[in-house]
């Protein structure tokens, strides 16, 4: 029997896969053959500490085979004047305090200086079983990251929430010292560089850090694809092959679908990929009577990867979900039924860990949005592929910011050189997020104004929705507008995209203290401008809430009964508008922000509100984890929301 997924991320209604199934195979670009039904694809694995003295299981199950887990043995100091460099920190001989990654050194204190950054260094022994070449990947580092190893730079990456890899030659036969000095200062410079936060400016490494074995090939990228037929689904699967060995030669790869009771076998024929570079391999494999992947059935498939004809070289294996998404007109369909998204958008912010999330921490935010009855969320920001994994589990899709994030309005990424970055930043996002079946739609932008900052923003944004569409046609491309300043007519900037998400804080910083029936009727007008205005696009209410604390008079603007009685109005209004394609709530739990942000116009329209400076207190829950009256407010409306 075949796992799907590992017991950490398992649910009762998950496909495992059994006994035999028939294949059929239908031949793509770079051909498929045939293949006998098998009991098993073997892959090229080893546990843990067979990679790394002191190695751990990965918190994310899907990538390349033969990872380990780099958590203990690190440790950590802080480099308040800058000097470490100076000192010669770089060759590992430093007083540090022991921490295990992912760690965040400032996420206890949400203060300006905080706020502001440091510089620390994280060291850590390494130790491994076989000599050899060896993979080591950082799945974030926020925000300048530098790594020694035994005194000598390997690698340095800009910008958080984006992987990086660093190939090492390791021996087995020594200890090697293994450094990383991450820089997290100047937030306003980041902001300028196109690396605006809209949360708060966390530094460390902040992701799991793993490492493999390097063999003779690799398996990257998979971009897997559903296409429905009756009684069947055509899936098309994708794989980049890297050819490490000198010389050039064909890699084939063998492939395995396992779900719903079958295992289905298939081949890509290997083309001739030169000693250092890759090709792409293609086929589609027909898959009789599939388990569909939708929030009401999270069916998942085992996909395994493996190149080579006899022994694996290398291999892949992902959880997926075979389902099928449409839109016309402004509908949603997933699986040829009608959808409608229900949900709150999320921050990866946990007290005291900041966004350096606990697989506890990832748990509990996918168990708030089921309480809520949600069959969506929305992140502003790439998410950790760990509570990517927990979220195809759960059947709760994905609105996911990929593109730059900036201000409400702004456009930094002005420059050849910084649009470069903003592609490459966005194409980096997309190629990790696709075979996720919860990922629902590539968000390229937050809260566009009118329609466009400027002409650099405009031109990009339409050669960018060209290329994440012909990198993955099956999934939605959208923009986020700015609710305070829509357009008053589609531009050119939303011609290429498919959904538009609109931000409408009306009754909060719109007319806050005006009476409930003039509300609706605000709130009426508004949708109605935005289905009008953005008439064929698949159209939902993106933002849309209240801060709610106990230091306002609860019925007042700030309190949390004017909080949950905001949020059932705006819901009751959604409920009624069949056009309306769905609306996710800002946000599920509190998180921290810059300390200057103190609640916006808010305060001016209100005065004498009591806001929390540095603290967003839009969630449904409290940063400490406790649930605010609203949650019952949107879980009573969700069930209306149909």
């Amino acid at each position: 029997m075949l796992r799907v997924v590992p017991p950490s991320v398992l649910r009762p209604t998950l496909i495992t896969a059994a006994a035999l199934g028939a294949a059929a195979l239908v031949a793509a670009a770079s051909g498929s053959e045939s293949a006998p039904d098998a009991a098993e694809l073997r892959l090229p694995d080893a546990a843990p500490a067979a990679v790394a003295a002191d190695g751990e299981a990965p918190w994310v199950s899907g990538g390349p085979t033969g990872r380990a887990a780099l958590r203990r043995g690190w440790r950590i100091r802080l480099d308040p004047h800058v000097t470490g460099a100076q000192q010669g920190w770089s060759q590992g001989f430093f007083r540090a305090r022991p921490v295990a990654v992912p760690f965040v050194p400032n996420a206890r204190h949400l203060d300006k200086r905080s706020f502001s950054g440091a510089v620390a260094w994280y060291r850590r022994e390494l130790r491994v079983a076989r000599s050899g070449r060896y993979t080591l990947r950082f799945a974030s580092v926020n925000h300048r990251a530098i790594v020694w190893l035994d005194g000598r730079r390997v690698a340095a990456h800009v910008g958080t929430y984006l992987p990086f890899e660093v190939p090492l030659t390791l021996d087995a036969r020594r200890v090697h010292r293994l450094v990383v000095r991450a820089d997290w200062r100047h937030p306003e410079q980041m902001k300028q560089d196109g690396w605006h936060r809209t949360w708060f400016n966390y530094g460390g490494i902040n992701r799991e850090v793993t490492l493999r074995r390097r063999g003779a090939s690799e398996l990257a990228a998979p971009v897997v694809r559903t296409r429905l037929r009756p009684a069947s689904a055509l899936v098309d699967v994708r794989v980049t092959v890297h050819n490490l060995r000198p010389g050039t030669r064909s890699i084939p790869v063998r492939g395995m679908l396992a779900g719903a009771g079958r295992q289905i076998a298939f081949r890509i024929r290997g083309v001739p990929t030169r000693g250092g570079d890759s090709q792409v391999l293609r086929t589609t494999v027909r898959v009789p009577g599939p388990a569909l992947w939708s929030p009401q059935h999270p069916a998942l498939y085992d996909l395994r990867l493996a190149t080579g004809d006899g022994a694996p070289e290398a291999g892949y294996r992902a959880a997926v979900g075979l389902r099928e998404l449409t839109w016309r007109d402004g509908r949603l369909r997933l699986n040829g039924r009608p959808l409608r998204l229900r949900g709150a958008s999320l921050q990866e912010d946990a007290r005291g860990r900041g966004d350096a999330l606990a697989p506890t921490d990832q748990q509990a935010i996918v168990r708030a949005l089921q309480r809520l009855g949600a069959n969506a969320t929305r992140s502003q920001h790439p998410l950790d592929d760990a509570l990517l994994e927990r979220l195809d589990a759960a059947g709760i899709l994905v609105w996911l910011g990929v593109g730059p994030v900036d201000a409400p309005g702004s456009w930094t990424s002005r420059t050849p050189r910084q649009r470069r970055v903003a592609r490459a930043r966005t194409m980096t996002s997309v190629r990790e997020a696709q075979p996720h079946p919860s990922v629902l739609a590539y968000n390229l932008v937050n809260e566009i104004a009118g329609n466009g900052h400027d002409a650099t923003q405009v031109s990009y944004l339409r050669a960018i929705a060209g290329e994440v569409r012909a990198y993955d046609p099956g999934r939605l491309i959208a923009l986020d507008v700015w609710g305070a300043h829509p357009p008053k007519k589609m531009g050119p900037v939303y011609g290429p995209v498919d959904a538009i998400g609109v931000t409408n804080y009306t009754g909060w910083y719109e007319s806050p203290l005006a009476p409930r029936a003039r509300l609706r009727r605000l709130l009426d007008h508004s949708v109605t401008r935005m289905r009008r205005v953005f008439r064929g696009k698949v159209l939902i209410v993106s933002e849309f809430g209240a801060e709610g604390n106990t230091r306002n008079p609860s019925a007042r603007p700030g309190g949390l009964r004017f909080q949950a009685r905001l949020l059932r109005m705006h819901l009751g209004v959604y409920a009624r508008e069949p056009g309306l394609a769905g609306a996710l709530v800002w946000s599920l739990r509190d998180f921290g922000v810059a300390p200057s942000f103190a609640g916006g116009s808010i305060s001016r329209l209100v005065p004498g509100i009591r806001l929390v400076h540095g603290l967003n207190q839009k969630g449904l829950i409290t940063y400490g984890g406790r649930a605010k009256p609203a949650v019952q407010a949107v879980r009573e409306q969700f069930a209306r929301f149909r």
